[in-house]
Formats: structure tokens, C-alpha cells, sequence
């Protein structure tokens, strides 16, 4: 049960395939996190259907929420404000999100506010760390999104690299789709990498020695895209374990080299990994090695927060309470960018 005098914030996220609701309080302890996702409904298609994703998020997003509050032992009086994701995402996904959140906040009487989705991942990093205070780098690493972001004192962001062209998350799915390995490909390609030879193909890691912060994964898809055209089958079956331990090694190595020179270029210490990649592994022990050989802190949410949730929703929501900082917009917007 809840001490008395906890604020208690709800979070929503429906921006792409998850229906997800979250509750944190004040404290930046998490109360409840339920997540439903569609990726049964999905696969067949290889890939996010926007109307089979919008219809699914109407039919689940009431049940999440009761069981979020179910989980947390609190009714509905119990909730103080309400976030939802106001992008970027998908529009139809994003409309239901904040038309059930407006809703339910003007039939209880309380505020609600739409927030970034980046900034979202941002925050779950304070469910791990509440302590945590800017400046810091985070590295933004998930299926549509690759960028740093510096952080400073007033949620005051500053976007000083990004990907050309494929986000890591993406160029992981991409690449293990076309080594056979379905959907999502990107969890797959980190399970049939454990036991394999990272050094068994020697793969493209583009702009790797250029001192900026910038990825480039394209040339990777078309890479692998080229040696699985020029294998047969039963090859590329048998050399899979080994394919992919390569392969994530590759983008890894990339992300952490680029981290380290970012900490360096900016003069920070701590850097906060986020987003759906930053569950990866190999990713969590290159990445935390690497800093400590420099005396850098290394700060991953755990695995329940990396993907899409309502927790860090709610968190976010939180966090800029507890700045003092409000007037957040409600409009949806599926383009949204750092603030």
C-alpha cells in the first residue's frame, strides 16, 4: 500500500505496438508496470501494421489500466495526474493513448499532460538511478531511434549526434530478417549470438574512425544483405551462432567507441543508455567495461524498462514535477523531436 502523501502519477504509452500503463510516485518508485504487446498480431506481416495496432490498443487499453491498478492495490481516486505519450509514434496508436487519458483525467478531476516519447526512455533511467542528476550523456539506442543527447540541469537537452540513416534497433531487425530469423529479429539475433565467434565475419562498421557522433547502419544491412545472397542455405543455418555474434558485435562496438568520445568531448562522466537495444547483453557489458576503464559511470534501466512502458512515462511526468517545470502540450504529434 501507499505511504499517505505520495503523489501518484499514471502513464500511458501507445505509440507504436505496445499498450503499456505504468504507475510511479514521487519518489520515482514504481507502483506498477502492465504491458501487452501485439508482436503475435504483427508478425505475419513482418512489421507494425498501423490499424491492426490502433484497433488492439482500443481493446486493451482499459484492461492495462485496471491491471496497473490492480498491481499497485489503489483505485482510481488514488491516482493524482495522468501522462500519456503524445509522440512520435504512430498517429492512430497515439490518438487512443490520449483520448482514453483525457477522458479518464477529466472524469477524475485531475491534470493531464501528453509527453515525449524520448524523453520517456530518458527517464527510465531514474527508476533505476533516482538519484541520478544532469549533466549526463544518454545514448538514445531503439528500433527507430539512434542519437546522443546531452543532458543539463532544467531538462535542458542538447541532440549532438544521430544516425544517417538506420537506428541500431532497426539495423538489428533488418539484418536478422534477412538471415531468416522472423519477427521481431532484433531479441533473435542477441539469443543466437551467445556461443558464437564474434570475430567469424569481419562486418562494415561505418564512420568508425571519424572523431563526430554520427552512426551510419545502412551499409551493414547491405553487407549482410550480399553474404547471405552469397551462401546457400543449409551454410547460413549452420553458421548462424557465429553470423550473429558478429553482427552484434559490430553495432555494438560502434555505440561504444562513439559513447567514450562523446563522454570525452562534452566532459561528462555518467552516460545513461535508454531504449529498447539498451536490454542488450553484450551491449550492457561492452558498454559498462569500456567506461570503467575510464573512469566513467555507465547507468542501463532494467530489462522492463528498456522497450516501451508506461512507467517511464509516468516517470517523466514525474521528473519535470519535481523540477517545477509544467505547460507540457496535450496535442498529438507523430513527428515529435527533442524538446
Amino acid at each position: 500500500m501507499l505511504s499517505w502523501g505520495a503523489v501518484v502519477t499514471l502513464g500511458i504509452e501507445t505509440s507504436c505496438d505496445e499498450t503499456a500503463c505504468g504507475l510511479v510516485d514521487d519518489g520515482m518508485r514504481v507502483l506498477a508496470n502492465q504491458v501487452y504487446s501485439q508482436v503475435p498480431l504483427h508478425s505475419d506481416y513482418g512489421g507494425v501494421v498501423p490499424e491492426i495496432a490502433a484497433r488492439a490498443h482500443l481493446e486493451k487499453i482499459d484492461p492495462i489500466v485496471r491491471a496497473a491498478l490492480d498491481e499497485a492495490g489503489i483505485g482510481f481516486d488514488g491516482i493524482d495526474q495522468i501522462a500519456f505519450t503524445r509522440g512520435p509514434g504512430l498517429l492512430g496508436p497515439l490518438l487512443v493513448g490520449a483520448s482514453f487519458a483525457r477522458a479518464l483525467g477529466r472524469s477524475l478531476g485531475i491534470p493531464v499532460t501528453g509527453v515525449n516519447h524520448l524523453e520517456g526512455h530518458l527517464a527510465s533511467a531514474f527508476l533505476q538511478e533516482p538519484s541520478l542528476k544532469p549533466p549526463f550523456l544518454c545514448p538514445v539506442v531503439s528500433g527507430g531511434h539512434t542519437e546522443f543527447v546531452r543532458v543539463d540541469a532544467g531538462l535542458e537537452y542538447t541532440l549532438i549526434g544521430k544516425t544517417r540513416d538506420d537506428a541500431a534497433g532497426e539495423a538489428f531487425d533488418k539484418c536478422g530478417k534477412i538471415l531468416g530469423l522472423g519477427y521481431p529479429a532484433g531479441p533473435l539475433v542477441a539469443r543466437t549470438a551467445v556461443g558464437g565467434r564474434r570475430d567469424f565475419v569481419v562486418w562494415p562498421r561505418a564512420l568508425e574512425q571519424r572523431d563526430n557522433f554520427e552512426f551510419s547502419f545502412s551499409g551493414l544491412k547491405s553487407a549482410v544483405l550480399r553474404y547471405a545472397e552469397s551462401q546457400d542455405a543449409e551454410t547460413i543455418r549452420n553458421q548462424l551462432p557465429h553470423i550473429c555474434a558478429s553482427l552484434e558485435s559490430a553495432i555494438v562496438e560502434v555505440l561504444v567507441k562513439k559513447s567514450m568520445l562523446a563522454l570525452i568531448s562534452a566532459e561528462l562522466d555518467t552516460l545513461t543508455v535508454v531504449g529498447g537495444v539498451s536490454a542488450n547483453i553484450h551491449l550492457r557489458e561492452r558498454m559498462t567495461v569500456e567506461a570503467g576503464k575510464r573512469g566513467f559511470r555507465a547507468i542501463f534501466p532494467s530489462a522492463a524498462f528498456c522497450g516501451d512502458n508506461g512507467a517511464m512515462i509516468a516517470a517523466l511526468a514525474q521528473w519535470r514535477a519535481n523540477e517545477g517545470i509544467s505547460g507540457m502540450e496535450t496535442a498529438v504529434s507523430p513527428s515529435l523531436r527533442w524538446s
